[in-house]
């Protein structure tokens, strides 16, 4: 490693149990502040215990697991973006940076359609023996 890479380095935690705290602390920052991480979340436990009454196959828990995991990094990486975006822009109003935020939002709207569309796919089975078998 030559001088200029030792320099750069030495502000990164060299620890893994401080970027380990690092990322607990910004999800806990998340929970705090987002509403829309907060609905997301109780929509997981709504997911999960669905799948527990319905005793859904393994597979099925898979396709769950990818969808609430896809909307919920989608979720933080939007918040992330949106915080960058405020950090650079201020209170100012910015084309571009309604645009980023749009576009991040729009990640999240993929991803819940997706996670949508799953969830339907694996309990309308379930639903339709419970109410018309």
């Amino acid at each position: 490693m030559d001088l200029k890479n030792k320099r750069a380095a030495k502000w990164k935690h060299h620890h893994f149990w401080v970027s380990f705290c690092h990322a607990c602390q910004g999800l806990k920052t998340a929970w705090k502040e987002e509403r829309n991480l907060r609905f997301h979340s109780a929509m997981t436990a709504l997911v999960i215990l669905a799948a527990l009454i319905f005793k859904v196959t393994v597979i099925e828990w898979l396709w769950l697991g990818l969808s609430i995991a896809l909307v919920l990094v989608c979720e933080l990486i939007n918040t992330a973006i949106e915080n960058v975006v405020d950090l650079v822009v201020g209170t100012q109003s910015n084309k571009l940076a309604k645009k980023a935020k749009d576009i991040a939002s729009g990640a999240v709207l993929i991803a819940s359609l997706f996670s949508l569309v799953v969830g339907l796919t694996i309990f309308l089975p379930y639903l339709w023996h419970v109410f018309f078998s």
